[in-house]
Order: structure tokens, then sequence, then C-alpha cells
């Protein structure tokens, strides 16, 4: 494929500086740009974009200035650069229809123009929307619902009577509904509490692959509106989690945990069960959110704490040593003066 760089900034809504007749061919990282790509920077990168190879460079409206490469000043550079991967990526394209080697249960709802591949198990009483993709070895459980435009990815389970919303997307090996961890203990016996719950994710959520969602208790463990979710995340059972989440890779909610709007989790976050987080808020990684929170924070470390807190903390944490020798030396100090 080839494009113009004129025809990329009217594509991003940028301003270009520099031929517009010039050919791009692909997209490509800073380091592995070469000739005939187009790259992007953000304000700290962009000394490092000036050395590159690309033909041409993505740039912040707020660094337009002298640059040596032709460049597109755009006002976000990663959203600009996102439609630019859509655009010279082709699209993935599967014959429509229900393959025969697919299973399909009794009483089974299925939509209009959809793509059920050779081994999807779809169960009993199940629901599958307008536009859905099933691929090989997905699991649909009985009376679970597929919205429309939803996409299940290659041994992606979705449990009994679970909801996938519209454009929600499921990666490989995700489990949506395994049972809660719910457990009583008597004379050391755990004894399991049934979870007849379910799981609803809400429109245009994302599951990455290996994540577990488990059902509700009772009830539904819901995923909000929007939420994206990276692999290896495990939510709890009844957990409601608010819409324009992100939650990173390796983070675990534990149960009954509430969330507000656009709260961000960092890597290998953790919290305790039964809290609520407050929207619009920050946590970095490795957090360990042990109570609940406010709204609008940025904590960090564990238990979690406000982020500048946290920094003062870990740089007292770095002088502890000097400060264990400086301490046995007065000691021995204050022995000699008490001889």
């Amino acid at each position: 494929m080839k494009i113009t760089l004129q025809e990329i900034a009217k594509l991003v809504n940028g301003e270009l500086i520099g031929a517009p007749e010039t050919e791009i061919t692909g997209v490509n990282n800073i380091t592995g740009a070469q000739a005939g790509d187009i790259t992007f920077a953000d304000e700290n990168h962009v000394e490092e974009a000036s050395k590159c190879q690309a033909s041409a460079v993505l740039l912040p409206a707020s660094v337009k200035g002298d640059f040596p490469l032709p460049a597109v000043y755009v006002e976000n550079t990663r959203a600009a650069f996102a439609i630019l991967l859509g655009t010279f990526t082709p699209p993935i394209v599967h014959e429509k229809g229900v393959s025969p080697e697919a299973y399909i249960g009794k009483n089974v709802t299925i939509g209009k123009n959809v793509t059920i591949m050779p081994f999807a198990f779809v169960d009993d009483n199940a629901v599958i929307g307008d536009n859905v993709t099933l691929y090989p070895h997905t699991y649909i459980g009985q009376y679970a619902s597929i919205g429309d435009d939803t996409v299940i990815y290659s041994s992606a389970t979705i449990r009994e009577h679970c909801k996938a919303g519209k454009r929600v997307i499921v990666h490989s090996s995700a489990v949506i509904g395994a049972d809660g961890f719910g457990f009583t203990t008597k004379d050391g016996v755990h004894t399991k509490v049934p979870q007849v719950g379910n799981v609803v994710l809400e429109d245009d959520v994302e599951i990455g692959a290996h994540a577990g969602i488990d059902r509700a208790t009772i009830g539904s463990t819901v995923i909000g509106k929007g939420t994206k979710i990276d692999n290896l995340v495990h939510i709890g059972h009844n957990c409601k989690i608010g819409p324009g989440n992100l939650i990173v890779a390796q983070v675990g909610i534990s149960g009954s945990t509430t969330s507000g709007p656009n709260v961000t989790f960092g890597g290998q976050t953790g919290t305790v069960g039964h809290i609520t987080i407050g929207g619009n808020s920050v946590f970095a990684a490795r957090s360990g959110i042990i109570g609940n929170t406010p709204e609008g924070v940025f904590y960090a470390g564990f238990p979690a704490r406000p982020h500048q807190e946290w920094l003062r903390m870990e740089a007292h944490l770095q002088k502890i040593t000097d400060m264990a020798k400086k301490v046995k030396a007065l000691e021995k100090k204050l022995k000699e003066l008490e001889k």
C-alpha cells in the first residue's frame, strides 16, 4: 500500500511540513523505521525521532518548529498513529456463516452475518447476536448471550448465563464466569458455596488473554462499559468495575470490590475485598490497596498511599544502611563518653 504525506495529513487531521508528494508504504516504531515508513514521537522522544531512518514522523503540535524530517503535526500522536496502523494493516477476513464442524445446541438463537468457525461449541439456549465472530474452540455456555459485533477468540470460554454486550472483544483462553472463590470452613474442612450468579460484560469491553472474571455468588459481576482488561488479570466474584477502567497485566481484584469510572490499575496491583475505589484515580504498578480510597488520587506502594509520599519514603529507605552505620558509630562514641 502507498499513500502520500498529504493524504496522511488529511486522514489524521494534521498539519504537514514537508514534501506532500512523499510516498509512505508502512508504519513502524522509531528504532525500527526505515525509508518509506512513518513513525511517531511524543514530547520526550522528538530528538530521538530526528535521527531515525523514517521518511516522515508524526509529532505533537506543541513542539512544532525546526525538524530535519517531513513531519505531520497533530494534537495526539498516539491516536493519529492508531489511525495509520488501521490504514496500513489489512483487516482479517473470515467466511461468514456457521461451519458444519461447529457444535450448535438446542434452541440457540443466531443473528445475521455471524462467523462461527470449526470446533466452536455453542450450548443450548444461547443467544448469538448479529455480526458475531466465534473462533475455533470457543465455548458459549447454556443461556449465555453474546451481543452484536462481538469477537470471541480461540479457546475463550463464556460460561452459562453470562452476558457479553456489543462490540466486546474476548481474547484467547480468557474465562468469563468461572466459579467465584467461595468456601465455608468447619473443622478444617472447606465446603464449596454454590456460585449461582453470572458475569456481565457491558458494551465495548475488552478482555485480555488468560484473564479470569469470576461469576457472582448471587447477582452479577459487572465489567463497566468501555473498560479494557489486560492479559493475566483476575477479577473476583461480585466485583463492580466501573466504566472506562484500565486494568493492566497481573492485577488481582478481590471479591465484592467496586471501582468508580476511569480508574487505572498499574501492573501487579492487588486489592483486598469489599472496598470502594474512587473514580478518576491512578494506582502505580504493584500498589496494594487495603481500604476504601477517595476519587481523583494517584497512589503507589504497599499499603497504597499518595504517590509523592511513597516517593519520599522510598528515598529514605535507600539511606537506611548509611543511617544504621551512623547510629552504630554514635553508639560507640556515646559508650566512650560514658566511660
